[in-house]
């Protein structure tokens, strides 16, 4: 099967705050990789992935993901790899992976079924996230994994009081006061469990993992692009001023800089065979 791209009408405008269009956007897919795909590997390995396996990764970002799996199902599997701005994902040259444009909440569900399905960090951005929830598991085969990995940046904050030496940035407040603003659900990763067991999906499971960010890593560099591609609105909104900003961003290159990252929550569950289509 030849890798190929499905086109269709130019999005309007991105409903992310952190878009693909952003100059950023490389940085943060590199950093996002680094620091969580070696986890998102292992969860779908547990699933169970194997060749000939239907795949749809949603959100696909830089591709390494959807490339993963279609190597991982082979040459009788299909990876359906779709994103609102697939800019990064139409240079892959990888023979059963196809990649579409596509809007996840306004755009007709696939036509196909999936045995797994994975996203990671779109949910978190959308207000309809339940509907869009029910809409990836009415396209899964009876039996098949849905695996969603969203972060929750409010349960467990930077507190310099509680360990010495974690750093609050003010831009990471600015982006949060940011993002509440605009109607996220910060603690989005951890309601995944519950609101997966009340659609009625089996063998829910769930897992969070984080990292204490320094200097130089990988999730410094991931701040540092966020920060950057929302300096614009940060900074005319009035969440913070030019001088904090830029004292921030020097405290990302120091060498004592300590701060832990989002949770990044892992939650699955497997479709019931009575599960209705929602298109």
């Amino acid at each position: 099967m030849e890798n190929k791209m499905t086109t269709a009408p130019e999005p309007a405008a991105s409903p992310y705050l952190l878009d693909n269009a952003g100059r950023e956007a490389p940085a943060r897919f590199a950093a996002l990789s680094a620091m969580f795909d070696p986890g998102t590997f292992r969860h779908l390995k547990e699933r169970g992935i194997a060749p000939g396996w239907r795949c749809w990764e949603v959100g696909g970002g830089g591709g390494s993901i959807a490339t993963w799996l279609a190597r991982r199902v082979g040459p009788t599997g299909r990876v359906l790899v779709t994103d609102i701005d697939p800019r990064f994902l139409e240079t892959l040259k990888v023979p059963n992976l196809e990649v579409r444009r596509h809007n996840i909440v306004t755009d007709p569900l696939p036509e196909e079924t999936f045995d797994l399905i994975h996203a990671r960090l779109v949910l978190v951005h959308l207000p309809q996230w339940e509907t869009v929830l029910q809409r990836l598991i009415s396209v899964l085969n009876p039996g098949g994994w849905l695996l969603d990995e969203e972060f929750d940046s409010h349960s467990l904050p930077p507190a310099p009081a509680v360990s010495p030496g974690e750093v609050l940035l003010k831009t990471h407040t600015a982006m949060a006061r940011l993002m509440a603003d605009r109607g996220f659900e910060r603690r989005y990763g951890r309601l995944l469990f519950t609101r997966l067991r009340a659609l009625g999906l089996t063998e829910v499971g769930a897992e969070a993992r984080m990292f204490m960010v320094q200097s130089c890593s990988a999730g410094a560099a991931l701040l540092r692009a966020n920060y950057e591609q929302l300096h614009g609105t940060l900074i005319d909104s009035g969440y913070i001023t030019e001088q904090e900003f830029s004292q921030d961003m020097a405290c990302l290159d120091d060498p004592s800089f300590m701060m832990p990252s989002s949770i990044m929550w892992a939650a699955w569950g497997r479709r019931r065979a009575d599960f209705q289509r929602n298109r």
